[in-house]
């Protein structure tokens, strides 16, 4: 193939500045749905409302996942090895996934109400997604932007820390308050819990992620 088809045929080819556009996109579902169910946190009436918007928001990752998985299959010269550019986009998505799981839940078990640790949690999951938001253009230019990466994957191992000492906590305070009652609503209370800690556990899969590259590419 002489340069001039080459050229030609890599016009054609998706260039890996749209990686960054799709990891953009991405983050921004994350952002939106850790919104999404921070409102659901809160309780009430429109509760199914902000679950069903978390699960729309899950489905417009999940499209975005697809597209980013293609462009590695097609393009030539991505900005980082392929199989970072998978692993990071996939554990983004689990986040997500996990968010809408912890919907499904509430939806299921028709819950309206929410312990304040919870809430808390919810709180700390929009910190953790804005997190991910700020470190994911950085990774553009990775050697200028090495301590803020470094600074924030950290932040991001902190605040997972955070979600699991409000998991306990909040167990031990359902166990109190249901122990001589319904053992129903203590069973509902574990499984939002456990699912709002798998939330933060999986931000903490894409600060290894993102990690990983740093140290790849430094």
């Amino acid at each position: 193939m002489d340069a001039a088809m080459l050229r030609w045929f890599r016009s054609f080819l998706p260039k890996e500045e749209r990686f960054f556009d799709l990891f953009a996109r991405h983050s921004q579902t994350i952002v939106q749905g850790a919104q999404a169910l921070q409102e659901v946190l809160k309780g009430g009436e429109q509760t199914p409302v902000f679950c069903q918007r978390v699960s729309q928001l899950e489905n417009d990752a999940d499209g975005i996942t697809r597209e980013v998985l293609t462009a590695v299959r097609r393009t030539f010269i991505t900005p980082f090895d392929r199989v970072d550019i998978k692993n990071l986009i996939t554990s983004m998505d689990d986040a997500i996934d996990q968010m809408q799981q912890t919907a499904k839940a509430v939806v299921l078990f028709e819950v309206r109400t929410f312990e304040p640790p919870m809430r808390e949690m919810g709180t700390l999951i929009v910190e953790c997604a804005n997190l991910v938001g700020r470190a994911l253009p950085l990774l553009q230019s990775i050697s200028n932007n090495v301590a803020m990466l470094t600074a924030i994957t950290e932040e991001l191992g902190k605040l997972e820390g955070r979600v699991d000492d409000l998991h306990d906590i909040g167990l031990k305070e359902l166990f109190l308050k249901h122990r001589s009652a319904n053992a129903m609503d203590f069973i509902v209370g574990v499984e939002i819990y456990d699912h709002l800690e798998k939330v933060a556990d999986r931000f903490d899969d894409v600060a290894n992620e993102i990690s990983s590259i740093v140290i790849e590419q430094v």
